[in-house]
């Protein structure tokens, strides 16, 4: 039976890969984004609104009729474009419109290890947005992915630039800190699978493959025919460099926060994997073109009518 269903960033990244799967399945599909005149890569098969985080009843509105609503809406950094507080606050919201629309159910992307007492705020907005839908009383799936990677990615794509680009990589600390990477469109089946339950669950979202971060880094340069020294650094020296790189590429390339959750290892957990798709089978399939060229977290931000590529 043909339902509608509502993907947040449906234009973007993880969104798409949801979308995709809900037409698949013969579903009516809208997005809510910042970014509705970026291409379309559906068509008119789904039509997209803008968010109205400022008016809540108007994105009630927008989501009259919808049966789920998937949510992939965050933001990776602090920035002066936007803020983490921001965000929760945006998503809070959203969560209120999907009340008052009478949406059945919410599959919501979260992160592993989220605590509300984490100093990080990328991981205490995660609890808290947690702990709100959970008290919503909204039927929900939540799911804490660790490091997606697929296509239009962003950080296996920026490892393998730089490993393409310089004569020496970096680690920080010993880089022995775990990570779990899963492939994006299996996020996506994991979505649209939750969409069509009714139990509330909360689910690591992570792939078949745990490496440590300095065997990842490892991997990746064997499989693209970049093999480099892998230096560890302190912390501090590690993020300076990575400073001295978002210089050159007009980006931000790695944050203090995000080095301090690594190192933490905040990005692994002991459960058993919920994708299936291997990262070195993954990249070996794309070795060619990983790492060709770098892409830009704030390139997408202020281009909001290109593709992501």
């Amino acid at each position: 039976m043909t339902e509608l269903h509502a993907v947040t960033g449906a234009f973007g990244y993880s969104g798409k890969y949801i979308a995709q799967r809900l037409l698949a399945a013969g579903h009516e599909v809208i997005t809510l984004t910042n970014s509705v005149n970026r291409v379309n890569p559906f068509g008119g098969r789904v039509k997209a609104s803008p968010f109205h985080f400022d008016d809540w009843q108007k994105m009630a509105e927008t989501l009259r009729g919808v049966k789920v609503l998937y949510n992939t809406y965050w933001v990776r950094f602090n920035h002066e474009m936007f803020q983490h507080e921001t965000a929760v606050n945006n998503t809070l919201a959203l969560f209120k419109a999907a009340q008052a629309a009478g949406v059945e159910r919410v599959v919501h992307v979260s992160i592993t290890n989220p605590t509300l007492d984490s100093p990080l705020e990328y991981f205490s907005g995660k609890a808290q947005l947690e702990q709100a839908l959970i008290a919503s009383g909204l039927s929900y799936a939540i799911l804490r992915p660790t490091v997606l990677f697929g296509k239009e990615d962003i950080l296996i794509n920026n490892i393998a630039w730089m490993l393409r680009t310089f004569p020496v990589f970096g680690v920080f600390g010993d880089g022995q800190y775990k990570v779990q990477p899963i492939y994006v469109d299996d996020l996506a089946q994991l979505a649209v699978a939750q969409g069509a339950a009714r139990d509330n669950v909360i689910l690591n979202a992570i792939g078949p493959e745990t490496f440590t971060y300095k065997e990842m880094v490892t991997t990746i340069a064997e499989i693209i025919g970049r093999k480099r020294p892998i230096l560890s650094l302190p912390p501090t020296l590690g993020y300076t460099a990575g400073w001295v790189v978002s210089h050159f590429v007009d980006d931000v390339l790695i944050t203090r926060e995000e080095i301090a959750g690594l190192m933490a290892g905040l990005l692994c957990v002991d459960t058993p994997p919920t994708g299936s798709t291997r990262l070195t089978d993954w990249a070996q399939r794309h070795a060619a073109a990983l790492g060709k060229r770098y892409t830009s977290e704030l390139g997408r931000r202020r281009d909001r009518v290109a593709a992501y590529s």
